[in-house]
């Protein structure tokens, strides 16, 4: 019967060297450093470019419908329980647009600060 190898443990000669201190993220963001910059600014620019989306896309929705109307005039013709149609989509159809409008840009905006938050303690 053969003798199994004895097993020897390699270390790094340079296991005993001093680390360098690592600054976590959030303490970056705190002292207002240039990287804390970089992330805030890659956060409030995230934050913006959905402030835009969302706002383009109810002004396109919103601002369309005039053009709607003109565009196809027998709409105008047309009536809901005695209203005009234009009237029912104006009064009825536009704030529902702009509470939807706005829960998908609350719940965007926190899905983004959710995502910053994990980057930021990931690191």
């Amino acid at each position: 019967m053969s003798a199994k190898p004895r097993r020897v443990v390699v270390t790094s000669p340079r296991t005993a060297a001093a680390r360098r201190p690592r600054y976590p993220v959030t303490r970056e963001i705190d002292e207002q450093t240039q990287l804390g910059e970089v992330y805030m600014r890659s956060l409030i620019r995230t934050q913006f470019r959905l402030a835009l989306f969302v706002c383009t896309v109810l002004a396109c929705v919103i601002g369309g419908l005039p053009l709607l109307f003109l565009l196809v005039p027998d709409l105008r013709a047309v009536e809901i329980a005695g209203l005009p149609l234009p009237w029912v989509v104006l009064a009825g159809l536009i704030y529902p647009a702009f509470v939807v409008g706005a829960w998908l840009y609350v719940r965007q905006a926190e899905s983004n600060e959710r995502h910053f938050a994990e980057l930021v303690e990931r690191e």
